[in-house]
């Protein structure tokens, strides 16, 4: 079975996945696999070709908070750049699921803040949602990546909100709490290990 979680920015949607990768569970981190693509000589050409040449730094690899600027300003902006790594990220995810396929806890997890925006949530057999208050996930984004407030509202501006996903969601894990948040991770690694 594949679970795919996911979350706002800020949600804690990544120690979900941390706490199920501790459990033993093998985890896609598909926004990470994301930004790998941004290092591919072909992805890059493309991306400048797309977006600008002031995009590539002065080592000549993709300048990503010049990248963001322009896709979390514009709709349209980011969806030509999820146009093009998208396609990759699937591929590269259904690989991981093929070498990942058997695992002692009977399930794999794939880690997507825009798992339904993307239509990756086609791709999993369940669906998960990290949920949180939208002031605490500004405060955490700001001070894990050293952004201003209106670059993180931005962010949470072009993604889905709460309630689009736990509408969506076949779970929903509200994050307000650290240690509800555990047991809830666990009664549901639990009852996935089952199937």
């Amino acid at each position: 079975m594949i679970i795919g979680l996911t979350g706002g920015i800020g949600s804690g949607k990544s120690t979900v996945a941390k706490i199920v990768e501790r459990l033993g569970v093998p985890v896609f981190y598909a926004d990470d696999e994301a930004k790998k693509f941004l290092w591919n000589n072909e992805v890059k050409s493309q991306l400048a070709a797309i977006f600008g040449k002031a995009i590539i730094g002065a080592d000549g690899e993709i300048n990503k908070l010049s990248l963001a600027k322009i896709v979390f300003s514009d709709e349209r902006s980011l969806a030509l750049l999820n146009n093009l790594i998208h396609p990759l990220l699937l591929a590269a995810f259904k690989n991981w699921v093929v070498n990942n396929s058997s695992n002692k806890n009977n399930y794999l997890l794939m880690e997507a803040a825009i798992l339904f925006e993307a239509g990756f949530d086609i791709d999993v057999d369940k669906t998960v949602t990290v949920s949180a208050n939208i002031e605490d996930r500004i405060q955490r984004v700001m001070q894990r990546d050293k952004v201003s407030r209106e670059q993180v509202v931005a962010r949470i501006n072009s993604q889905w909100s709460d309630r689009q996903r736990e509408q969506k969601a076949d779970f929903v894990i509200h994050n307000s709490n650290k240690d509800m948040i555990l047991k809830r991770v666990v009664d549901l690694h639990k009852q996935w290990s089952q199937h």
